[in-house]
């Protein structure tokens, strides 16, 4: 257990431990938070609106809470940063741009008003790309956040804050969302656990327009699998006004027991596409480990072909674009250079083009659902770069090859077209810089509790919640 002199370094289940046992004030955790947050946030920019006041206040209601005996559950006093698009009363919701700087909205997202409900301390908002759309985090309003393992590079995106935010310790646990990876990769590229939930599981209303459509989930991002299983737990379950979600009930309580022996198909890239040696190397080396678990791993390439559906992606991505600036219009100037064309590009796309799209997602959604009749878990990198400098969009090249804009991203985004979940894992990180490496596991629609239960038979032989950036 860590010391309780720094509640900040805490996890959510050690803190919820102390809490409970009332070895631990929820006041003098989040004042603990709070000074941790002036202490690394000017350095992050990971944090972009915070509520200390209130923070506090919910602090010392929690507090008496716990003093009559009556906590509200194991969350009951935990501190939560939330990301800058999902929803939050009475704080900001800029999504990155000018065209949302004023916004504060008068009611929680579902996901949050769940986790409020279950006693959770919000402490802020956690700073994106504009739109959430990219996979670094860097926007007009805010700036770029930086990675507390090196302040020169990028946390990735587009969770990019909350990632930077769990790490450094401003907050033992944050609200991330996923629509093509922005999870997965930034909790990567920062070594922490982050779960990308099945279509459905965490269900969503009172929300900013959901333009990746029901592609974007929302999830946890963690230190550890227990208290990704504890968030999720808390936030799943089906709401009448979320049709995605009325096959969802709640995970709670997750069983994280050792699963039984499982077939895990191990793709170490995609096609042709090149990969970090780095990430290559600690991601064969995490396979192995899960052969000598007593898993069935065999290596081999995924049955479909990923330019297409990077082909789908730019699809949903410029149509989004056209939708919100024809929404605001008359004001292309103030959001970043590269969304005006996205944008015409969007506005061309014909309704016969569209339609072949989300004909080509649901016969891409019965393609998968049959792979995972053949497999239980699909292994992967979660990306193919490690994270490079801040203010930069993307690598330009990895392994000495040039890239696009989603070549280090190429592992992630098939999971969100087929709407399985996927969770990310830190394997061994790169021995030549420290940096952070990822894994990613994806299950069959619906089995979260199985990836749950895969990464914490994993976690507990092969620790990593112990290791910290250097900020």
């Amino acid at each position: 257990m860590t010391s309780s002199a720094e509640p900040w370094r805490l996890t959510a289940a050690e803190a919820s431990a102390l809490l409970t046992r009332r070895e631990l004030s929820p006041v003098d955790l989040v004042d603990s938070v709070l000074a941790r947050i002036e202490a690394v946030n000017p350095a992050l920019n990971a944090i972009v609106a915070l509520d200390a006041d209130g923070a506090r206040a919910a602090a010392a209601a929690s507090a008496a809470r716990h003093a009559a005996g009556a906590p509200l559950g194991p969350l009951d006093g935990i501190p939560l940063t939330v990301k800058d698009n999902i929803l939050a009363a009475g704080l900001p919701a800029v999504w990155g741009s000018n065209l949302y700087r004023d916004h504060v909205p008068e009611a929680d997202e579902l996901p949050v008003a769940r986790l409020r409900a279950a006693g959770m301390v919000v402490l802020g908002k956690t700073n994106v790309p504009e739109f959430t759309l990219q996979g670094y985090t860097d926007n007009r309003v805010f700036g770029p956040t930086r990675n507390p393992w090196n302040t020169d590079l990028t946390p990735g995106g587009s969770s990019g804050g909350g990632v930077a935010a769990v790490a450094s310790g401003m907050g033992p646990v944050a609200l991330g969302t996923d629509g093509g990876g922005s999870i997965r990769r930034p909790a990567s590229h920062t070594g922490l656990v982050g779960l990308k939930p099945s279509i459905g599981l965490v269900a969503r209303c009172d929300s900013l327009p959901q333009i990746l459509l029901d592609c974007e989930v929302i999830g946890p991002l963690t230190r550890t699998v227990a208290d990704a299983a504890l968030l999720t737990a808390h936030m799943s379950g089906a709401d009448v006004r979320d049709p995605l979600s009325r096959w969802a009930a709640p995970l709670a309580p997750v069983d994280l027991s050792p699963p039984p022996p499982l077939r895990i198909l191990y793709v170490p890239r995609f096609g042709d596409n090149p990969v970090d040696p780095a990430i290559a190397a600690a991601c064969a080396a995490a396979a192995a480990r899960f052969a000598a678990l007593g898993h069935a791993v065999e290596e081999g390439p995924v049955p479909f072909d990923v330019d297409s559906l990077t082909e789908l992606w730019g699809v949903i991505g410029q149509a989004a674009v056209a939708w919100l600036l024809d929404a605001h219009p008359g004001r292309e100037a103030e959001v970043g250079e590269s969304y005006p064309p996205m944008a015409e590009a969007g506005r061309a796309t014909g309704a016969a083009r569209y339609l072949d799209m989300m004909l080509r997602i649901a016969a891409f959604r019965r393609h998968t659902a049959e792979l995972f009749e053949r497999v239980d878990v699909v292994m992967t990198p979660s990306a193919a770069a490690l994270p490079w400098p801040a203010a930069t969009p993307f690598p330009p090249e990895i392994d000495g090859r040039p890239v696009g804009p989603r070549g280090h991203a190429v592992f992630t985004n098939w999971v969100n077209i087929a709407g399985h979940p996927g969770l990310n894992l830190p394997a061994d990180p790169d021995p030549a810089t420290g940096l952070p490496i990822g894994f990613q596991l994806v299950g069959g629609f619906g089995r979260d509790g199985l990836l749950l239960r895969l990464g914490a038979q994993y976690e507990a032989a092969h620790p990593f919640a112990q290791r910290r950036p250097p900020i």
